[in-house]
Order: structure tokens, then sequence, then C-alpha cells
């Protein structure tokens, strides 16, 4: 007995828009092989994952805006199917990757990556995350970035933890952090310091860590201004305002 289906002819535009949120789903495969990789203390491959998951979560957003896809497929959220991406991609296996290095020791390395990872979920739960001008009001848990930099300045325990436990206590503090690319103030200077500090990030994955000293100050000062840059924005709002605003 046939059961009674009823097909109907798939509109180009929902096409379209469904491979938008396929893309963005499949962050969550990179995420699953950095994962693997972590798990398996290899470091390097972790991070080159986790860079292509970030690079899908750059471009996802502005496709999904071009093509309308909130309102050609209502029913399905890209926004909660970026956060679960996001969390995962940005918290979780961060954390898991700083606990599994042994950058720092036992217990602290507990503490550390439950202090990541509950602090972050609390995080994504707030409404009020992003200001007027898109800036990030309380660290971002840009966690991905943060630890990666520990890896290439190969931090001590005692640096490491305590790196941690003030981003942490920033998450909850009023400070703007930034983004990039939707900060309309200073938006090319941001966008350049972003690109070189992307660059230097590469080379310090193809020299598998064993960076030069400059290539590590470089990754400090560069990854610095992008995670001081809102903050020094909010205390000075005429910043990167032309003169005609």
């Amino acid at each position: 007995m046939k059961l009674p289906f009823k097909y109907r002819r798939v509109p180009y535009a929902e096409i379209r828009a469904f491979s938008v949120h396929i893309l963005t789903a499949s962050g969550s495969f990179m995420a699953f092989l950095a994962l693997v990789a972590a798990a398996e203390g290899r470091f390097v491959d972790l991070w080159w994952w986790l860079a292509v998951a970030m690079l899908i979560d750059g471009i996802d957003g502005p496709i999904a805006r071009k093509l309308n896809v909130k309102e050609v497929l209502p029913n399905w959220s890209g926004v909660m199917l970026d956060n679960v991406i996001d969390y995962v991609t940005y918290v979780l296996i961060p954390a898991f990757a700083l606990y599994q290095s042994g950058m720092i020791g036992e217990p602290l390395s507990f503490v550390a990556a439950g202090l990541i990872v509950v602090s972050s979920a609390i995080y994504y739960a707030d409404m009020g995350m992003k200001t007027d001008e898109n800036f990030f009001s309380g660290f971002p848990v840009a966690w991905n970035m943060l630890v990666f930099t520990l890896f290439v300045i190969g931090a001590s325990q005692t640096v490491a933890f305590l790196i941690v436990l003030a981003a942490v206590v920033m998450t909850f503090l009023p400070i703007n952090f930034l983004h990039p690319v939707r900060v309309a103030r200073l938006r090319p200077i941001n966008l350049t310091i972003f690109g070189i500090w992307s660059v230097l990030s590469a080379c310090a994955l193809l020299l598998h860590f064993d960076s030069p000293d400059w290539l590590m100050w470089a990754v400090m000062l560069t990854g610095g201004y992008l995670f001081v840059i809102g903050g020094i924005m909010q205390m000075f709002p005429g910043l990167g305002h032309r003169s005609s605003d």
C-alpha cells in the first residue's frame, strides 16, 4: 500500500538558502576533526581545522544576508545553528586543547577549563552581548584566538592561568570588545590588523610553534591590539568617527 506522500517542487531560492545552512553546519565537522586532533596531541592540525571553521563562520553570515536566508526559510534558525557551532569551536575545543596540552598543570588545568566553558555558556545566554555599534559587551569568548596565542608564545603555567582568569572576569564586565567586521569605526585599520594577525598565525602553524622571537612578539602585539582596541574606542567615543558625522 502506497502512503499518500505530498510532493512539491522546492523553489530555487529555498535550495540556495538551505545550502547556506549546510555551509554553516559544515563547521561542526571541522570541530570534530579538531577535537580528534587535540585528543591525539596533534595540536598544529587542531588549529588548522579551527582556522577553517573560523573562515566558514566569517563568510556564512554575509552570504546568508545576501540571499535573505532568514526570510526565505523562517522556520530554520541560522543564529541558533551558528551559536551551537561557535560554542564548540570558540570555547569547548580550545578549552580541551589547553587542558590536553599540559600547559597548565593539574589541578589548575581543570579549573581553567571549567571556568572557560561555564562562563562562556552563560555569556551566550546574554541577549545584550552586542552594543548599538556592534561591539561585544564583555570578553566575547574568543578562546580560540586567546588559547592559540598562548600556544604561540609558549606561555608558562602561571602566565597562562592568570590570562585565562583575567579573560573570564572580563566576560562579565561592561568593557567593549571589537568585532573586526561589523564595527564601522576604524574598520579599515581593524581589518588590516586582523589580516596581519591571521597571516602571522599561519606562519606560526607552518613552523609548528617553533617560532622566532619576532614572530611571537608580532602575534602578541597584533592580537593585543584586537583585544584592547574596543575598550579604547569605548573610552574615546569620537575615535574613528568622521568629522562630518
